[in-house]
């Protein structure tokens, strides 16, 4: 127990070793600005002064000197049509171009002494654009003229946040962001939004079922004539019907290795091997060895528990999300080598703590870590997201940014467009205080340089997923941060769409703002197996991975034939990929208490162009005259 004596002796110890000089000047008061400001969401509540001792791991976005020549060269590579397509960066080429200028640096680093903050105790990623420091809140609060809060969320769960923040005026164009400050963003699993077909407790309290005969077909051996009617169920999706509705059954893997594909767990989901051995020997026994085999990749101590869970974490569903994925990603395409990025950030908050916590910022980690590395897998799959009215737009930005660079790397950044349709009925008002009635885009969606995939159910033909048992519904919609993109304005596709709306939905979307989803894929029923029992989940979280899969195999046919990978597909996609991607044209966005975006021919905000064809991608992008650096 930390007694008060032990922890004043403890935070004295501290103190006397940490990158604040109590007895520096500070900057005079006067020359500070509001630099952002932040509305708390209506989910949120303010419980309470933070405690001024309390340990936080700053970061500190400084302006990237080069962005716009880092985008140029990243819609260079990106587009077919120019000479310079496939010919991805380097991770040295794009830290030099986002690297802050000299003017920028110095002025932050002048600012963080004159505060008190020991320059020796700074740390940085590789491009030197952020910095971290560990300081107390009380710390914070004078360097930033602002005053943190323990917020609570309904469900429970606490963080510390500063909803206004300052900087002296001279350095508002130097630094871009800084968190946690005002940021409510919690990029989850989409707990609500993971939907669970069959109830935890009846799965829990309920006789086995029966999946015979679904396993039977999905142990079917590898042949051509298993067709989509004999391998799927619309009861319960496999690997064998996700590989033959969307054709990859009869490929190969030729370069795993070479090709490799990832996907990321947030909030405390693991991967857990054993669960992930039983569903491979049910449902891809070539495939059992990968179970023991995929990398997991730690990140500011993410989770990667093995150990069966607590009844306190299977009652909260743990690794339901984390399963899904690594299940669906291997069960088509193995023996591509996975790897499974954990990362922590939302640990318990504790007000008596001296351990420093970043306050639920994952995001952040996740992408400073993986950009720091030198070799990435082609394709990162990401089912965890959050209305983007929880973020601030200058942070939400930033983050979009770093997607750019791993875009300009070659590194295809695919996330889940949401489980509520346009947002969650009983939510859609804005949070800007006047709460007037609005769809809810969802982020990193908005974000340009992400490929955003919603869902469908059915085969024969395939629709825009809904189920009534729980409301899931494919996410869509369009951003109120992010503009719409050159790729989408030059095929006019996602222009025509708004104008067959008719006016329907006028006020309650931003018809200038980035549409998404781009693409689609099977997103309900899923067998998936959990703390060693079948379960059926809901979910982008299941669509994501599933398209995630089938393009790493075309990646695997480009590198086997020499040539470079997909990388950021945008431009590609709505400039000639789409070819490709079987329309859907029935269904909708279902949400906000109404019918929401529906499906069309073409492009649409609720499946995007649609479900993939591996076939027709591969023939397509192998026709490409791009030729590997």
């Amino acid at each position: 127990m930390l007694t008060p004596g032990l922890y004043s002796a403890l935070l004295s110890a501290y103190l006397l070793t940490s990158p604040l000089t109590i007895a520096s000047p500070l900057h005079a008061r006067s020359s500070y600005a509001v630099k952002d400001s932040h509305n708390v969401p209506s989910k949120w509540t303010n419980v309470g002064g933070a405690p001024v001792n309390k340990l936080i791991n700053l970061h500190i976005g400084l302006k990237q000197s080069q962005f716009d020549e880092l985008e140029r060269h990243l819609y260079e590579v990106s587009i077919p049509s120019h000479p310079r397509y496939g010919q991805h960066l380097t991770d040295d080429e794009v830290n030099e171009l986002i690297k802050p200028s000299d003017d920028t640096a110095n002025l932050v680093h002048d600012w963080l002494a004159e505060n008190g903050v020991d320059k020796a105790k700074l740390s940085y990623n590789k491009a030197k654009d952020w910095i971290k420091v560990t300081l107390p809140v009380g710390a914070i609060e004078r360097l930033l003229d602002t005053k943190y809060s323990i917020f609570q969320h309904e469900d429970g769960h606490q963080v510390m946040r500063a909803p206004t923040w300052s900087l002296p005026a001279h350095l508002h164009e130097h630094i871009e962001a800084i968190q946690p400050t005002n940021s409510f963003f919690r990029p989850a699993g989409r707990r609500k939004a993971l939907k669970t077909v069959i109830p935890l407790e009846e799965l829990a309290e309920g006789p086995p079922r029966d999946f015979t005969a679904v396993t039977e077909a999905a142990t079917t051996p590898d042949a051509t004539d298993v067709g989509v009617a004999k391998a799927c169920n619309t009861s319960a999706v496999t690997p064998l019907c996700l590989r033959t509705l969307y054709g990859t059954k009869s490929y190969k893997p030729q370069v795993p290795g070479k090709n490799q594909v990832g996907l990321t767990d947030f909030l405390g989901e693991a991967n857990n091997r054993s669960d992930v051995q039983i569903f491979l020997e049910m449902f891809r026994k070539g495939a059992v060895s990968e179970a023991e085999t995929f990398t997991v990749d730690v990140i500011n101590g993410g989770d990667n528990q093995q150990t069966p869970d607590t009844p306190e974490q299977l009652a909260a569903g743990k690794d339901l999300e984390g399963n899904l994925d690594a299940e669906t990603i291997i069960g088509i395409d193995y023996p591509t080598p996975l790897t499974a990025f954990t990362t922590g950030g939302m640990p318990p908050f504790n007000p008596d703590a001296l351990t420093p916590t970043d306050t639920n910022e994952p995001y952040l980690q996740f992408l400073n870590a993986v950009l720091d590395m030198s070799t990435l897998p082609q394709i990162i799959s990401s089912s965890y997201g959050d209305d983007e009215q929880t973020v601030p737009k200058a942070y939400a930005k930033k983050v979009c940014n770093m997607f750019a660079q791993l875009g300009a790397r070659g590194t295809s950044f695919l996330t889940a467009s949401g489980d509520d349709g346009v947002g969650r009925t009983g939510d859609c008002v804005t949070n800007d205080g006047k709460n007037t009635s609005s769809f809810l885009p969802s982020f990193p969606d908005g974000c340009p340089y992400v490929t955003s995939v919603g869902a469908t159910k059915n085969f024969n033909p395939e629709v825009a997923a809904f189920d009534p048992r729980n409301n899931f519904a494919s996410g869509g919609g369009f951003s109120n941060y992010f503009k719409r993109p050159s790729y989408q304005d030059d095929n006019s596709v996602v222009k025509n769409y708004i104008s067959s709306l008719g006016g329907e939905f006028a006020g309650l979307f931003s018809p200038a703002g980035r549409g998404y989803p781009d693409i689609a894929a099977q997103g309900q029923s899923y067998v998936t197996i959990w703390n060693g029992t079948i379960t059926l989940l809901d979910g982008t979280s299941a669509s994501t991975p599933t398209a995630s899969a089938v393009i790493s195999l075309v990646n695997d046919a480009l590198i086997a034939a020499g040539k470079p990978v997909l990388g950021f597909l945008n431009p590609w996609l709505y400039s000639t990929g789409y070819k490709a991607f079987t329309d859907i044209s029935s269904g909708s966005a279902i949400g906000c208490g109404g019918s929401g975006f529906p499906a069309e021919a073409g492009w649409d905000a609720v499946t995007g162009f649609g479900t993939p064809s591996f076939p027709k991608l591969q023939s397509l992008a192998l026709s490409s005259n791009a030729k590997a650096r």
